[in-house]
């Protein structure tokens, strides 16, 4: 996938018309590339459209229209686009309870460095954590983390040729696993085109 350019983004005005129906449009396209691993851990995996949404968010939000803070949005933000060999999630751990929440990123520490992807037949692929700075402290853990699952041309072609994919969490306080239902599977593969 390319990375997004000024070019790609609606003016402020136009993005105001459009929002509604450009939000709409978002929302449904990230219904299937977010994967629920039990009640509290939610991968959404990242895309242009995605990409394209949160950096209009941010542009309508902080009002910007300046090329040059235009740019930093996109530098900020691109990072988030798959490359065509590697899937990249934004990885939310949810407790709506303040209190649960920080016992829960208490001991969810380092949760990010226990999450890994499998295409059936493959070797798990551990995710790749943070790469721009790191967001757990010595005792808890960031409620908002970046992942990068890097993937071989075999495991790609498995995943083309129909081979199931689990995500996993194996952190011992921890443990879980699902997998990719069929829309999920044809909604993610499509980032390795």
């Amino acid at each position: 996938m390319h990375a997004l350019t000024h070019d790609d983004l609606l003016g402020l005005e136009r993005y105001a018309r459009e929002r509604g129906e450009f939000r709409a449009r978002a929302m449904t396209h990230k219904r299937a590339r977010s994967v629920h691993l039990g009640a509290h851990l939610t991968l959404l995996f990242e895309d242009r459209v995605t990409v394209q949404y949160q950096v209009q968010e941010m542009l309508r939000i902080e009002r910007i229209f300046e090329p040059e803070a235009i740019a930093e949005e996109l530098a900020t933000y691109n990072p988030l686009i798959p490359d065509g060999h590697n899937l990249k999630a934004t990885l939310l751990i949810e407790y709506p309870d303040i209190d649960e929440r920080r016992r829960a990123l208490e001991r969810l520490r380092d949760i990010e460095h226990h999450v890994q992807l499998l295409v059936s037949g493959h070797a798990p692929v551990q995710a790749i954590a943070d790469e721009d700075l790191p967001r757990s402290n010595d005792s808890k853990t960031a409620a908002v983390h970046f992942l990068r699952f890097e993937l071989t041309p075999a495991m790609i072609a498995a995943w083309r040729a129909g081979a199931a994919v689990t995500l996993r969490a194996t952190l011992p306080a921890h443990r879980i696993e699902t997998q990719l239902d069929a829309a999920q599977q044809v909604a993610l593969v499509a980032d390795f085109d």
